[in-house]
């Protein structure tokens, strides 16, 4: 690459760039006009099919609907025909997020407010093993992207890959990655101890014939439900190096409340499980005390009417700390198909530095970026000291770019494209409180981040999860050349369930081409409740994640935000 082949924008209005391509209604969606044709390996991909709800009220089971149309999106480069047949396979990765593997049984969780925040308690979060194991093999069984039939280079975890930050939940998500059989387990180890055989009403309750708020709403009652969740179940592991970035859940309690409060830090390995607050009021309390007051959590549950359940403590159920999150990470029995450490430094350990660079595939490179706060709470922000480390990655690999007056920049470097990877999304890096161990590092805001990568032209796209919703956003430049695009994937533990294929194709043209595929676990869409293989509790993962009384139906996104072909100008 050495000079700028400069690209009209298309404009875009309402939903897309109408302009000089223009949109037609197909009968499976809309798609672009002069967009490239569907590929003819879209198996095991949403290209072949979606899973598709039957009925249209109530419990409903899943089924095969048709999949959905690739769209073609040039709001930052114009689409050029005949680029299919010009085009060379660069890389092809694999982006999991959020997929939340889960203790439901630990103390330290507060599942009782999950009318106000619907993400307290799901009714399929026992089954989280399960899914995660089946979005392994599908990956294995796709192997390849599906427009470029390129062997995947990578795959990506871009965090919240535990729920709770228990070293339980760090064993079952790397064993499943790596390869090995779980016991989604702990504490007593012939028996259930979690919320859904509390005989509360706030509970789908599957062993139970009463008929609780689920059940109201038609979740079935399922004999022997936990008896089969906790039955050893096997993971092939990935075929694929893998890569992993930290998420908010990673780092605090519940994914909010900082970490080192004693009473909260006991809880996770001590006998008592609040099941049901005093009243309604109280769970509003104890849910307002999780996102701002955490020291006022003690008080609070010392106050409910409804005594705490005992139940069996676990030692595994300890909270890691992020420093122990990337030993586990670098210890050889968790290397699977690699590399070792799955991208964090040989001493990250020691030094705690969660982000790190990697190459996807020759000219092709990753930036895993660390954007939790070690100051607890949900949304992230970065330090000064990682933000000047990308500010470097990305001069390293750049000949041409731009200071920060807007000046543009030009040095004898070796050019390379860069992806970069994070957690959070540009708006929610909006967490500024300083970090407990470095409290007088400035942090960096998402919109700080969007500045200085339209700074670099060689910057494709920025991959994210988050917000569990498919979402994709055109970052234009002052010029085309510093414009890229804003992927953010639905997570895997809410419908609709979904990972990411990312093909990175040189049309030859001045223009670079982010094939984005979405994809389902390999599991059947609907399976009779009897059945309690493996492969029949990844399917009913699924449709108790469909049937959840809190789905929210805009995670799945829209048409241009589900497999799409995203194109950017590049430098030549």
């Amino acid at each position: 690459m050495t000079n700028i082949n400069r690209r009209s924008f298309l404009t875009f209005a309402g939903l897309g760039a109408v302009g000089a391509v223009g949109l037609s209604a197909k009968p499976w969606g809309l798609q672009y006009a002069g967009a490239a044709p569907l590929p003819t390996s879209g198996a095991g991909t949403t290209l072949e099919s979606v899973a598709t709800p039957i009925g249209s009220s109530g419990y409903r089971k899943l089924g095969a609907g048709p999949g959905w149309a690739n769209i073609v999106r040039g709001e930052l480069a114009e689409p050029k025909s005949g680029r299919e047949d010009r085009r060379t396979a660069l890389a092809s990765f694999v982006q999991l997020t959020d997929v939340h593997i889960l203790d439901a049984q630990s103390p330290m969780r507060f599942e009782y407010v999950h009318q106000i925040t619907g993400s307290a308690f799901r009714p399929q979060e026992t089954l989280t093993a399960h899914g995660l194991i089946s979005l392994v093999r599908r990956v294995n069984s796709i192997g390849s992207g599906p427009h470029t039939a390129r062997p995947f280079d990578a795959v990506v975890t871009t965090g919240d890959n535990t729920d709770n930050k228990e070293h339980a939940e760090l064993d079952w998500f790397l064993t499943a990655l790596n390869g090995g059989t779980i016991v989604a387990n702990t504490g007593a180890k012939d028996r259930y101890e979690g919320v859904q055989n509390s005989g509360a009403d706030l509970y789908w309750n599957p062993e139970s014939p009463m008929l609780d708020m689920y059940k109201k709403a038609g979740f079935p009652e399922i004999p022997n439900f936990f008896g089969a969740a906790f039955t050893p179940v096997s993971s092939p592991g990935l075929n694929t190096p893998w890569y992993c970035v930290f998420g908010n859940h990673d780092d605090s309690v519940s994914g909010t409340v900082p970490s080192g409060i004693p009473p909260l830090e006991a809880m996770y390995t001590g006998s008592l499980k609040f099941e049901v607050p005093g009243s309604p009021e109280q769970a509003k309390q104890i849910d307002i005390a999780t996102k701002f007051d955490p020291s006022a959590i003690p008080g609070i549950l010392s106050a409910f009417t409804t005594p705490p359940r005992q139940v069996t403590p676990d030692p595994a159920r300890a909270p890691f700390t992020p420093k122990q999150f990337i030993a586990a990470h670098l210890d050889p029995a968790h290397t699977g198909p690699g590399p070792v450490g799955h991208g964090f430094a040989p001493d990250a350990d020691h030094t705690g530095i969660g982000y790190y660079s990697f190459e996807i595939a020759p000219g092709v490179v990753g930036i895993s970026m660390d954007s939790t706060n070690r100051a607890g709470f949900v949304d992230g922000s970065l330090g000064a000291a990682q933000f000047r480390w990308i500010e470097d990655t990305l001069r390293g690999g750049s000949s041409t770019y731009y200071d920060a007056a807007g000046s543009r920049v030009t040095e004898s470097r070796s050019d390379t494209y860069f992806v970069l990877f994070s957690h959070h999304t540009s708006d929610t890096m909006d967490n500024l409180i300083p970090d407990p161990e470095n409290i007088l590092e400035p942090r960096f805001r998402g919109s700080q981040l969007l500045d200085l990568l339209h700074r670099f032209p060689n910057v494709l796209a920025w991959v994210n999860g988050h917000t569990h919703e498919n979402k994709i956003t055109p970052w234009p430049g002052a010029t085309p050349e510093q414009g890229f695009w804003e992927i953010n994937t639905a997570s895997h533990i809410d419908f609709p369930q979904l990972g990411r294929i990312i093909e990175i194709a040189d049309n030859a043209d001045g223009t670079v081409s982010l094939l984005a595929t979405l994809f389902e676990a390999e599991s059947p869409y609907s399976v009779d409740h009897s059945n309690k293989t493996p492969e029949g509790l990844a399917s009913l993962y699924r449709e108790l994640s469909f049937n959840d009384i809190h789905r929210d139906p805009k995670l799945t996104g829209a048409g241009v935000d589900q497999n799409v072909e995203l194109l950017v100008p590049v430098i030549r």
